[in-house]
C-alpha cells in the first residue's frame, strides 16, 4: 500500500525536538549532581546572649564565616541553653556557643574549639544587682523577702552560681525569696531591676560591663554590689557528630580572627580581644558547683 513519505520539515522538527530533550536530560542532571556536591551549611547555636544588635552582628559575622570556611553558615538561635544543648547532641547543630554550665555538664559529648578572652583574660564573673537608689543591700544575707530575677536554668552565671552562694550561706531561694523569675537573658535581669520589676537579680558580669559600656542610661539604674570568684568564659563548643575537618577548620577561623582586620572588627563589637584554646581546666570550678548542688537542681544535660 502507497504511503506518503514525511515531509523534510516534519523530519526536521523531531530532530529538533529529539536534541532539546537530550539537553534537557543532561541539564537537569548536571542541576541534580551539582545540588548533591554543594555544600551543607554549618549550622551554629546561639542564644540571645550578645550584647548587641543581634541582626546586624550575626549578618557580618556570617559573611565572614562562609568566606573563610569556603561554605554556607546557618545561625539557629533558641531561648534557651537547654535547647541549644539538647540540638548539639542529638547532631542538629554543627557548634554551639554555649554557657559554661551546659558545657561542663557534657564535657565528653562536645569538642572545645574556642574560648573568648575579655579584658585580657578567658574569664567572667556572676554579678548581684540592685536597683541603683537601693544603698542597703551588699550581698545575698540582705534580700530575705525580696522578688529575686535569674536568667535561666542553664546559666552559671545567673543561675548556678547564686544557688550555689545560697546554699553556702545555708539558704534556700524556695523559702528566702518571696519570689524568683526567670528572664531568659541577662541584659533582661538589668531591665528587670532597672524598672524595679526584681528587687535583685544575677547576671553576666560581661554583659553588664558591656551595657555600662553601650548603654550607660540602663546599666546606672543598677548598682553592683558582689561579685563572684572567676569562672571560664562561656565557650564556643564543636557537637561530636561534627567532622574532625569542619570542627578542624572552625576552629582554625575563630583563633585567629584577632589576626584578621575584619574579625579583629567583630570583636571589637562585642568587647572581646581575641579566642583562644585554653585548657579544660579553667571550667573546673563550674564543674565543681554542679557537684556540690547535684542533689538540689534538677540537672540534665
Amino acid at each position: 500500500m502507497w504511503r506518503p513519505r514525511a515531509s523534510g520539515r516534519s523530519g526536521h522538527a523531531r530532530l529538533c525536538a529529539g536534541i532539546f530533550c537530550a539537553l534537557f536530560i543532561l541539564y537537569s542532571a548536571s542541576r541534580a549532581a551539582s545540588a548533591d556536591q554543594a555544600p551543607r551549611p554549618l549550622s551554629f547555636g546561639i542564644t540571645a546572649v550578645f550584647p548587641v544588635d543581634q541582626e546586624n552582628f550575626l549578618s557580618d559575622w556570617k559573611r565572614y564565616l562562609e568566606t573563610r570556611l569556603g561554605r554556607p553558615v546557618q545561625f539557629v538561635r533558641r531561648k534557651s541553653y537547654a535547647e541549644i544543648t539538647d540540638m548539639l547532641l542529638s547532631g542538629q547543630l554543627d557548634a554551639a556557643w554555649i554557657c559554661s554550665f551546659p558545657y561542663v555538664l557534657n564535657r565528653q559529648q562536645f569538642r572545645l574549639l574556642a574560648t573568648p578572652v575579655f579584658h585580657g583574660e578567658p574569664y567572667y564573673r556572676s554579678y548581684l544587682i540592685v536597683s541603683a537608689d537601693d544603698h542597703k543591700t551588699r550581698g545575698y544575707r540582705d534580700l530575705k523577702g525580696k522578688v529575686f530575677a535569674y536568667v535561666e536554668p542553664r546559666s552559671n552565671t545567673g543561675y548556678l552560681y547564686p544557688r550555689y552562694r545560697l546554699h553556702q550561706l545555708g539558704l534556700d531561694d524556695r523559702q528566702f525569696f518571696r519570689d524568683t523569675v526567670f528572664t531568659w537573658a541577662h541584659a533582661n535581669v538589668i531591665r528587670a531591676v532597672a524598672e524595679k520589676m526584681a528587687d535583685a537579680g544575677a547576671l553576666d558580669g560581661y554583659i553588664w560591663e558591656v551595657i555600662r559600656h553601650r548603654q550607660p542610661a540602663l546599666a546606672i539604674r543598677t548598682r553592683v554590689v558582689a561579685r563572684s570568684d572567676k569562672f571560664g568564659f562561656p565557650p564556643i563548643v564543636a557537637s561530636a557528630s561534627t567532622s574532625e575537618e569542619t570542627a578542624g577548620k572552625l576552629k582554625k577561623i575563630l583563633l585567629e580572627m584577632h589576626l584578621d582586620p575584619d574579625g579583629k572588627r567583630l570583636l571589637d563589637k562585642l568587647d572581646l580581644d581575641r579566642m583562644i584554646l585554653p585548657s579544660p581546666s579553667i571550667y573546673d570550678s563550674v564543674e565543681a558547683m554542679v557537684g556540690t548542688l547535684a542533689g538540689k537542681l534538677a540537672l540534665r544535660p
